[in-house]
């Protein structure tokens, strides 16, 4: 099984919470792929420009393809922040694209406009989601985001982390993630 993840807008597949999970979910027997974006691989550095989010889900449906015909035969696709909401939306358009999604801060609206919801495409989300969400997030409460994920038809599960912010940095969190992506998808690796 192989999960693909990636990254928040001003990061990279490098970024800390990726690292520290893809080597918690290779302790756990997973295969774990860390994916840059395609506006990354443009720009060093810098938030996505308008106009990069399509090439962005284009990019992430092309390499969940390119492993299935390497043979991956589950793959779980997610990311942090914008990662996480541009592969909402790819599941949203393909609901076949991936067997789960695991996302990680999701952003459900910009700091202090919470009138801004980025929510629009939950109602045709037909994959099986996992949220891991900080209580202190200030691209959404977690009261704001479990109100958020009653308008999702598949399965969904929240776990909050009390005190985390938006990066999630604070130490246990990728066994947290694990453990829960474990129990709520109910696989393990081979």
């Amino acid at each position: 099984m192989t999960i693909l993840l990636t990254h928040g807008a001003g990061s990279n597949r490098d970024a800390p919470l990726l690292l520290a999970l893809d080597s918690e979910f290779s302790k756990a027997g997973f295969t774990m792929v860390r994916y840059n974006l395609p506006y990354r691989e443009k720009r060093p550095t810098g938030p996505p420009l308008r106009g990069d989010a399509e090439r962005d889900r284009e990019g992430l449906a092309a390499t969940v393809r390119s492993l299935r015909d390497l043979g991956a035969d589950k793959v779980f696709l997610g990311g942090h922040s914008y990662g996480g909401r541009q592969s909402t939306i790819l599941a949203s358009e393909d609901p076949a694209i991936a067997d789960g999604l695991l996302l990680l801060s999701y952003p459900l609206h910009p700091p202090r406009k919470p009138q801004d919801l980025r929510t629009a495409h939950f109602p045709l989300l037909q994959t099986r989601s996992l949220f891991v969400h900080g209580t202190r997030d200030p691209f959404g409460n977690v009261e704001e985001l479990q109100l958020a994920l009653t308008q999702i038809p598949a399965p969904v599960r929240l776990i909050p982390i009390e005190r985390a912010g938006h990066e999630l940095k604070e130490p246990g969190i990728p066994v947290i993630v694990v453990s829960g992506f474990l129990d709520f998808f109910q696989v393990f690796a081979e």
